[in-house]
């Protein structure tokens, strides 16, 4: 395809040929009802502008299969990242630090009600009493309560 000055059109740096081997390569990924919405809305691969359309829309459904498999706390996450493309370094800043003084503060609170009486150490050393089979390059570590 080429415009008026004869200069090759480009869209995300791929050819008009590109692009629709793309689409027809993602296109086979989608859901069939998804594949029967684009057809029944008249998205086609054939034409610069239907080409390009057809490619932005099989990506937007693409992204939300993704967003579907995602875990509650991989979305939490996900909203976190999106919301602070709207806060400033200062405001993320000040955002992370009272999160940390809350954090703290019930971590101190769950200690006064939930006292630990019994103090565990880990003993990283490799001379441990007790011996066990160990597979190929696997350390061993021995925990001890007082």
């Amino acid at each position: 395809m080429t415009d008026q000055k004869g200069k090759k059109r480009n869209f995300r740096g791929m050819s008009y040929r590109a692009v629709q081997l793309a689409n027809s390569k993602n296109r086979s990924k989608l859901h069939e009802k998804d594949q029967i919405w684009l057809k029944e809305n008249f998205y086609k691969n054939i034409g610069w502008d239907n080409v390009v359309s057809l490619y932005q829309k099989i990506e937007d459904f693409i992204n939300n299969y993704h967003v579907e498999e995602l875990t509650l706390e991989e979305l939490f996450i996900e909203a976190d990242r999106i919301g602070n493309r709207y806060l400033t370094n200062q405001e993320i800043n000040e955002y992370n630090q009272r999160l940390s003084k809350e954090v703290n503060e019930v971590a101190e609170e769950i200690d006064k009600q939930f006292p630990e009486t019994e103090m565990e150490f880990i003993d990283f050393s490799q001379n441990t009493n007790i011996k066990y089979k160990n597979k190929h390059n696997q350390k061993t570590y021995r925990t001890v309560k007082l």
